[in-house]
């Protein structure tokens, strides 16, 4: 996960400050130049490192102790002030035409950055906001692009405008321009080709596509796995075609993400998004703010309530919010409780915004465990789901049969069913984002049996 290995250093750092009643100059000196290696093993650019301890050092002598912090704390408030400063401050956001003119935005980038996969998500997130959004296929050089961004756009219900291989990815830019206006589209997202290094022959071909249409952003494509190359990559097209902003793909598999810190102090241009996985909505507005508290290990809650209110079914937790309220929460509640958490990137996902789990190692986690609970429950009758009561040693052996395990198995997952059903039955009462708790109660973290 992103910042993994920077956030574990952190936290080792504040927690030598926290038992401290007093802090002096020589702490402040010791913890900041902890801070220092740590950045600079995140991959963050030196001159950023340099430049952050730096001011970072003079407000933490300079700090007035709250009364409700203690200075421990306050220099953790500190650095995570200004680790939000340094990634922009507040979220940025692409301003947008009327919906009866066109905005063109063109993706650029190499290959292997998820330049075409992000075109698609990013077409999809304004399908959603009402935008109506047509997708231009400009990788010519590339045969598998066109098709796998027809097929993205396909999933998404977003339109993709082609015209093969065979024709100058100006003319196609071109003419989905002409049709963009036509048509009435409010959004023309263009997928350009990459390379595997900058060359001039892909700079120039990017500049007569903006010389052709009216591009109204320029957004650059970075992994944030190729760390300092990154940002070097985003200075280079910055310079020779002109870039307005950035999106940094595969910050979920970056253990560093040093780019992310470094790029927009380097360039001067706004994050506008982060790509944090694989599927096609996963790509997230960029808020430094937020990235900031997950660094230093206070977690995302915000991010975590909105990804719940995207892909909850509202109407199934309902129904189990309503048998909480009467006390009769059943097994099919818990598989709708499963099933609505695998839908937000399963227990990995969750954890990484939780605050307090960044020690907590996801990978130790049997995932196929949650197939063979969702194995034994669907082999109940309808019954013994709607009446957990009904669970007897024959039963529990049929189960066993059914479900291809063994009589331990389920009697571990009865188990944690009563753990989960006496815990939701305490969450109950909560208000509307408390009850986010229920759905991800701790205790199917850290209770036995399952992992």
């Amino acid at each position: 996960m992103a910042f993994e290995s920077l956030t574990e250093r952190f936290q080792n750092i504040f927690n030598n400050l926290r038992g401290k009643a007093k802090l002096d100059a020589e702490d402040v000196h010791t913890a900041m130049k902890e801070v220092k290696l740590a950045l600079l093993e995140a991959d963050v650019n030196f001159k950023v490192v340099k430049d952050f301890v730096k001011e970072t050092k003079a407000k933490a002598i300079g700090a007035e102790v709250f009364e409700s912090l203690s200075p421990g704390q306050t220099v953790i408030r500190i650095v995570r002030d200004e680790l939000i400063h340094l990634m922009g401050d507040t979220a940025a956001e692409l301003e947008l035409k009327p919906q009866n003119q066109v905005t063109v935005i063109m993706m650029a980038g190499l290959q292997g950055a998820g330049k075409t996969t992000t075109a698609a998500k990013l077409g999809g997130i304004y399908k959603s906001k009402g935008r109506r959004v047509l997708l231009a296929a400009c990788d010519v050089y590339r045969p598998a692009a066109i098709d796998q961004l027809k097929t993205n756009g396909e999933k998404l219900g977003v339109e993709v405008f082609s015209m093969g291989t065979g024709i100058s990815p100006v003319e196609i830019a071109k003419s989905a321009y002409d049709k963009a206006v036509s048509d009435k589209y409010s959004i023309l997202i263009i997928d350009t080709a990459g390379r595997l290094h900058i060359d001039e022959n892909m700079m120039q071909e990017l500049k007569d596509i903006k010389a052709a249409v009216n591009v109204d952003y320029t957004l650059l494509t970075v992994d944030a796995m190729t760390g300092q190359d990154a940002v070097t990559v985003a200075e280079e097209f910055s310079e020779k075609v002109g870039v307005d902003g950035l999106i940094v793909t595969k910050l979920d598999g970056d253990t560093k993400g040093g780019a992310a810190l470094s790029i927009r102090a380097v360039t001067g241009k706004p994050i506008y998004f982060a790509g944090m996985g694989e599927k096609l909505t996963d790509l997230q507005v960029f808020y430094p703010d937020r990235m900031a508290s997950r660094i230093i290990g206070m977690g995302d809650i915000l991010s975590l309530i909105e990804k719940a209110e995207e892909t909850v079914d509202l109407e199934k937790q309902k129904k189990v919010t309503e048998h909480l309220r009467k006390s009769q929460f059943t097994y099919d509640d818990f598989l709708t409780q499963m099933e609505q958490m695998k839908k937000m990137g399963g227990i990995s996902g969750i954890l990484s915004m939780l605050p307090g789990m960044k020690g907590f190692d996801a990978d130790q986690i049997d995932q196929s465990q949650f197939t063979r609970i969702e194995s034994m429950i669907l082999s109940m009758t309808r019954e013994e789901r709607a009446n957990p009561k009904l669970m007897s040693p024959s039963r529990k052996r049929r189960i066993a049969a059914g479900s291809g395990t063994d009589i331990a198995d389920v009697n571990r997952m009865v188990k944690q069913f009563e753990q989960m059903q006496k815990f939701m039955k305490q969450m109950n009462g909560m208000k509307k984002h408390g009850n986010l708790n229920s759905l991800f109660g701790r205790n199917l973290f850290r209770g036995k049996g399952l992992f």
